[in-house]
């Protein structure tokens, strides 16, 4: 299995993120933790306490029930939130690593790219749980927070604009590569991406679509951040079902997912990090 790449420290990616929860335990699975190397990367930095805001929104902690019996999901809130700098989240336990910066300029063509490789992210998780190799795959299909016909009609308004979409690059391709290959042989470490991936966009992921839209898109609002329906309630339903799938798994295997959450922001944030390059 390819190691994530070396793009977004997790700090700095984390601000996108509302998912996240508790502590992880140490166990056997630890060979497949991952620790994402710090590398400066001052564009990014400069959207923290925007995206922080967002992420309060969509993924603020849902009602949970009686000690001992919290719903999983929230268990995978507190890990990410611990991630964050304290800057971010009262949670926050991570040191900043750089002041924030004035200047974020984004670029059509660094978009396009995160929008491409957005797609075929987006395009491989839904494929994966309309095969469902593992059963409770299944689960997944159809939840309303699909995005891949949304990006396909972003990416065709691009080239009526007369832009140039171009072939997903290896952020894309890689990550896309990562996840068949976890779906296949670590159905909880997969599931800890699809989660990520999905509740992330809605939250953070739309702050920053906001903001790159304000700068070179007229406020123009791409098909990538409309959902049919009520968003939250698409939420709370795939919320439902990861709580449900998860209460099969032994505390083991709950770990390992949760041992997971660092490193599918490391591949996550390597999609973002074309929009400020």
């Amino acid at each position: 299995m390819a190691p994530p790449p070396a793009l977004l420290s997790a700090p700095n990616y984390l601000s996108l993120l509302a998912p996240a929860t508790a502590r992880v335990s140490s166990g056997r699975w630890n060979r497949l933790s991952v620790s994402v190397t710090a590398r400066p990367v001052t564009r990014v930095v400069s959207v923290r306490r925007l995206v922080a805001a967002g992420a309060a929104t969509e993924m603020a902690p849902a009602a949970s029930g009686e000690e001992g019996s919290k719903p999983f999901v929230e268990e995978m809130r507190a890990v990410a939130m611990k991630l964050h700098t304290k800057d971010q989240a009262r949670e926050g336990e991570k040191e900043p690593e750089a002041p924030p910066v004035a200047k974020w300029e984004p670029s059509v063509e660094g978009y396009l790219r995160f929008l491409v490789d957005s797609k075929l992210v987006f395009q491989t998780l839904e494929d994966i749980v309309e095969r469902a190799a593992v059963p409770w795959y299944a689960e997944f299909r159809n939840t309303g927070l699909e995005r891949s016909e949304a990006l396909k009609k972003d990416l065709e308004w691009f080239r009526q604009q007369g832009h140039t979409v171009p072939e997903p690059s290896p952020p894309g391709t890689t990550y896309a590569s990562l996840l068949e290959e976890l779906s296949e042989k670590d159905p909880q470490a997969f599931i800890c991406h699809f989660y990520n991936v999905y509740f992330a966009h809605t939250a953070g992921g739309r702050m920053i679509g906001k903001k790159v839209s304000e700068k070179i898109l007229n406020k123009k609002e791409l098909e990538f951040y409309k959902w049919e329906g009520n968003l939250s309630q698409l939420l709370q339903n795939a919320r439902n079902k990861l709580n449900e799938v998860a209460s099969s798994w032994s505390r083991e295997e709950k770990d390992h997912c949760l041992e997971e959450t660092e490193k599918s922001f490391a591949y996550s944030g390597g999609l973002l990090r074309h929009i400020f390059t």
